[in-house]
């Protein structure tokens, strides 16, 4: 995925510089018109973009010159990487990741120590007010010291590359959010991305880890676009981050129905029930993942049995016992807690009712209902 990073004669090998049309390189790789073009359309349809928009994103794709790309590792698992190299191979999502000119990453380049900072130094100096920046993992901010690359402190280093970057990618959620060393008590003052940088456009792209189709997916729009894509109001894509996974779960019948698994291993959880009551994170977290999946669309945790952790949320790891359930699992509490008398047997029935009522009630009218309405 990467090229030797080193230097020669005390310069940068002009092999490392080298940019290419990205068409060329796919085509180079093996990959045909067909699937380039199946690529695109899913690219689109994750965007929420029209079928018109198809060729435009193709055109964009196959002119498109390699960006630099500089990749920062700081307080992080490598989970983020991982995800991201088990992406289906060969597919044209990878291919577009390993077709950038990716001149800086701690764990997937061959170089190291001087000469790796050296190809940093130089990527950064050549491309300068081009490059793409991507960062994982979070910052110590009370005591610079937990975490250094050769012997630069993470926050500096972050804001050096950031001074010459045209945009910021903060990947996984110790980037976007500070993560699990941000965890109470956070004894190294872990901080976000978003914290310390405030004058460059920053995409979010949480969870923990992210999937990999909306890593590439962020990188095909800008490669499209040029630009970053539309966020939300903490800064995420709203083509991947738009919808709750409990809009989009295909357990969401059993909970407008009221059927929830009270165990991992009882009747409910056998018939493939709702997990809210095992502690599902879905009504109130963000994301791709009950549409676009893992494993090249195989499954997600609440299809494998498992409830959602909310990872792509802020602050989930503060958020109680990952197995207890939700004790308001609207973001309406006005309205729910007229559902409270109805108990935990009721409780998607109510909100099913609630969530109903939504599409054509103001959030600020107070829905009043009782008990034998929710029976019916």
């Amino acid at each position: 995925m990467t090229k030797d990073l080193s230097r020669k004669n005390g310069a940068p090998e002009q092999e490392v510089l080298k940019k290419g049309n990205l068409g060329d390189v796919l085509r180079s790789q093996g990959v045909s018109r067909r699937s380039f073009m199946k690529f695109c359309a899913t690219t689109a349809s994750m965007m929420a973009l029209p079928p018109s928009m198809i060729p435009m994103i193709a055109h964009a794709l196959e002119n498109a010159l390699r960006p630099s790309v500089i990749w920062l590792s700081f307080q992080e698992c490598t989970g983020c990487t991982e995800s991201l190299t088990r992406a289906h191979t060969p597919s044209v999502e990878s291919l577009i990741f390993e077709s950038i000119s990716l001149d800086y990453h701690h764990t997937l380049q061959a170089a190291a120590g001087h000469g790796a900072e050296a190809a940093r130094e130089a990527a950064m100096e050549v491309n300068f007010g081009n490059y793409l920046l991507v960062v994982d993992g979070s910052m110590p901010l009370d005591n610079p010291g937990y975490s250094t690359i050769a012997g630069i402190s993470n926050i500096d280093m972050l804001k050096e590359a950031a001074k010459g970057a045209a945009a910021i990618i903060a990947v996984g959620t110790c980037a976007t959010y500070g993560g699990i060393p941000r965890a109470k008590p956070n004894p190294t003052g872990a901080v976000s991305v978003n914290d310390i940088i405030t004058d460059k456009p920053i995409i979010n792209v949480p969870g923990c880890p992210p999937i990999p189709v909306v890593i590439t997916g962020v990188l095909a729009h800008y490669l499209t676009f040029g630009s970053i894509p539309e966020l939300d109001h903490i800064g995420r894509p709203k083509a991947f981050y738009g919808q709750s996974i409990h809009d989009r779960c295909y357990r969401r019948p059993f909970y407008d129905k009221g059927q929830f698994a009270e165990t991992f291993d009882d009747e409910g959880a056998r018939k493939g029930w709702c997990l809210f009551k095992l502690g599902c994170r879905g009504p109130t977290t963000y994301n791709a993942c009950a549409t676009t999946k893992w494993n090249n669309g195989t499954s997600f945790p609440i299809e494998s049995g498992h409830p959602c952790l909310g990872c792509s949320e802020p602050d989930f790891w503060d958020g109680g016992g990952f197995y207890r359930a939700l004790s308001m699992p609207t973001d309406n509490l006005s309205q729910t807690a007229v559902y409270a008398a109805a108990g935990a047997a009721a409780a998607g029935v109510a909100i099913g009712v609630m969530n109903r009522s939504k599409k054509n009630t103001s959030n600020k009218i107070h829905v009043k209902t009782t008990l034998e309405d929710l029976k019916k």
